[in-house]
């Protein structure tokens, strides 16, 4: 969703304090719903929503 970015890079962008808060903190890694990573692409990255 957050255009093949690097793992990296999602880190970076998903400890942003404007970032959703993850639902749960699996032991595979952190859960955030759709729709909240939705809002936040169309409001922070909206050259991405259309993707």
């Amino acid at each position: 969703m957050l255009g093949g970015i690097s793992k990296q890079r999602v880190y970076v962008i998903t400890s942003h304090r404007n970032f959703p808060e993850p639902v749960a903190d699996l032991m595979q890694g952190k859960v955030w719903r759709k729709v909240d990573v939705q809002a936040w692409i169309r409001k922070h990255r909206p050259e991405l929503a259309g993707e």
